[in-house]
């Protein structure tokens, strides 16, 4: 267990992904979910006000009602921390400042929570001037509805550009980096992203860190993906590669005797920057093997093993 950047948020190396809670997991199963999760010992949960406006009768904020619902019936507010996001709810895009402040608002009433533990930028807006978004979230910082600040899926570029303006405004700085990042996709955070998180001390936290699903192992074959809700994410790694990468894998789960989304995690948690591996679960019975990641430790040739089979993945 360690803390997140310069916070006080205790993290356990897995954190856990709520886009599947109302979309592909109803609300007693992610209640399950997210029971099986603290139980195990984990401390984030990660979700966003526009998890899943994408799904067929969805319009946005089903995810953060789900954990609302299982706050109120847990009584467990005390024993995790909450991780949210704004720019991508139907009824509040951008980062503006006023639509910050009334999407934050939104977040805490469908959580039923009064702080919001850390609260991310999800995408960049470049039509909106940053000293206005980096303002908006020290304020809120400032009231107290959050208690720190994440910014997910900007370029090394934006990203220095709003370091810069935290520091000349005297406002917070993120203590969060959410990237894209796994064994299949790594030219996101390597190396700029990267090295801005080794040179400031933020925490990054990668999502897709199981590639969708590809790096579960589930699909080996095209005929897997039929009917299954991520198999468009799933198709794009589909190669003579990323197949060999799979094989890798599940021979270094079997040397483990541990299973193959087990070693894809553990391999991710000895990059550099990298404070934890996010990763969903649809049911409950998929989280040991998640939860699994901070037990395994890869040997030198292991490590060494995957990483060349993820270059010839990613080289493609």
């Amino acid at each position: 267990m360690t803390t997140l950047g310069g916070s006080d948020i205790e993290l356990h190396p897995l954190v856990l992904g709520g886009n599947t809670f109302g979309w592909t997991s109803d609300e007693a199963t992610s209640h399950r979910i997210i029971d099986a999760y603290l139980d195990g010992g984990g401390t984030l949960i990660d979700t966003a006000d526009g998890y899943s406006a994408w799904a067929p009768g969805n319009s946005g904020g089903e995810s953060e009602r789900t954990i609302g619902s299982w706050l109120r019936a847990s009584g467990r507010r005390d024993s995790v921390a909450i991780a949210t996001k704004v720019s991508r709810h139907p009824e509040f895009p951008g980062l503006g400042g006023a639509n910050v402040k009334a999407a934050a608002e939104a977040s805490l009433r469908r959580l039923g929570t009064d702080r919001i533990d850390l609260y991310y930028a999800h995408f960049d807006d470049p039509d909106t001037p940053l000293e206005e978004t980096v303002a908006a979230f020290a304020a809120l910082v400032k009231e107290g509805k959050v208690r720190y600040v994440g910014v997910s899926n900007y370029s090394p570029e934006r990203l220095r550009e709003w370091l810069e303006t935290a520091e000349r405004l005297g406002a917070d700085l993120p203590v969060a980096l959410q990237p894209h990042y796994s064994l299949v996709h790594r030219e996101t955070y390597e190396p700029e992203l990267r090295d801005i998180v080794l040179r400031t001390g933020m925490g990054a936290l990668p999502y897709y860190a199981l590639g969708g699903g590809f790096l579960t192992g589930k699909y080996r074959t095209r005929a897997d993906l039929e009917g299954r809700a991520r198999g468009t994410t799933v198709e794009r790694y589909f190669s003579d590669a990323g197949l060999a990468l799979v094989d890798v894998l599940a021979e270094i789960a079997d040397a483990h005797s541990a299973e193959i989304p087990t070693i894809a995690l553990a391999w991710l948690l000895t990059r550099p920057g990298i404070a934890a591996a996010l990763a969903s679960a649809s049911r409950p019975e998929q989280l040991p093997s998640l939860l699994a990641a901070a037990d395994v430790t890869l040997a030198d040739d292991e490590t060494a093993a995957l990483t060349r089979a993820s270059d010839a993945v990613t080289a493609g």
